[in-house]
């Protein structure tokens, strides 16, 4: 195999970074709306969850490829279903950014660079339509996100 670190003349191009790149720019120039019950578009697409004006949550919806057949408008008003229902954080608190996509793929890949770009911190706390603490069998966990915002 020959030596392609050290060959001025080779190239291999970055897919991965360049999706990211595009997605990040694009989802940062849209603009920043309230979350509320029956905002968004019956289309698929990605989406962010802003909490006082910080990132914290990217998802997706994927009419065309869950079983669910979600669009953003119905992952959005989940969303606001869950927060509506939580102490310490109102929907006033929230806003949210959107992009819909033509290709049910990219919203997979919109997602994933989103997530890799942001890192944020609700991906990983049980914000989302996964339940990763109690109510999973076997397990008595309580996500970090119902820690913070616990049922009232």
């Amino acid at each position: 195999m020959p030596d392609t670190d050290n060959n001025p003349h080779h190239f291999d191009f970055d897919l991965d970074r360049g999706i990211r790149t595009q997605v990040v720019e694009k989802l940062e120039s849209s603009p920043m709306l309230p979350l509320t019950r029956g905002a968004g578009p019956h289309a698929s697409g990605i989406y962010a969850l802003y909490f006082r004006d910080r990132l914290v949550y990217i998802g997706k919806a994927s009419k065309g490829t869950t079983k669910s057949k979600r669009t953003l408008r119905a992952r959005l008003s989940e969303h606001v279903g869950k927060i509506s229902g939580r102490k310490n954080i109102t929907l006033d608190d929230m806003k949210f950014r959107y992009l819909t996509l033509a290709s049910e793929w990219w919203v997979f890949a919109a997602e994933f660079a989103l997530i890799t770009h942001h890192d944020p911190e609700w991906n990983a706390s049980g914000f989302g339509s996964k339940v990763p603490g109690i109510g999973r069998p076997g397990t008595h966990r309580v996500s970090q996100f119902n820690e913070q915002f616990p049922k009232k």
